[in-house]
């Protein structure tokens, strides 16, 4: 299993062809496979770490929205070490998930000047339900048809006919 991962990661398949795990750093940054994996699970799990120590302070909404910003974007950006920067950054904004991914670093921008500016508890809270709502949009695009599907179901939910 770590074999192929490895060769996944070096961006080399068993057939001699590129895989997904490309190096798209362009020479700017040479990590090997073993380190981009230290660097993934790094970073997601000071990210986890962020958003359970998050949940400690939930009474305090502007404490509570710092730490679960910092931590949504670290875990979301711990696959960048997998990707590497360019191709992250390639998947993020293709057309499928262009809005999802504008929405979602609106919302987190939108929920740190609430908490670091404003200083207001409930636009804040506000702030971070529509953070996590953008983020649960945004991963359901990398499901195919997961978003449609979600979409529809909401409809039926929430169609009433008087």
């Amino acid at each position: 299993m770590w074999q192929k991962l490895n060769q996944s990661l070096s961006g080399v398949d068993d057939d001699g062809r590129e895989s997904f795990f490309d190096d798209e750093s362009d020479g700017l940054c040479s990590l090997s496979a073993t380190q981009r994996m230290y660097g993934f699970a790094a970073c997601l799990i000071a990210g986890l770490v962020l958003m359970i120590l998050s949940l400690i302070v939930f009474a305090k909404p502007i404490k509570f929205a710092i730490l679960f910003t910092f931590g949504n974007v670290l875990a979301v950006g711990s696959t960048a070490f997998l990707l590497g920067l360019g191709q992250q950054m390639r998947m993020m904004f293709d057309s499928v998930r262009i809005y999802a991914t504008a929405i979602y670093l609106g919302c987190v921008v939108i929920a740190l000047i609430c908490a670091l500016w404003i200083h207001s508890k409930i636009l804040t809270i506000v702030a971070i339900i529509s953070e996590i709502c953008a983020l649960f949009w945004y991963s359901l695009s990398y499901i195919p048809f997961a978003r449609r599907m979600v979409s529809e179901l909401m409809i039926r939910w929430c169609d009433t006919e008087l």
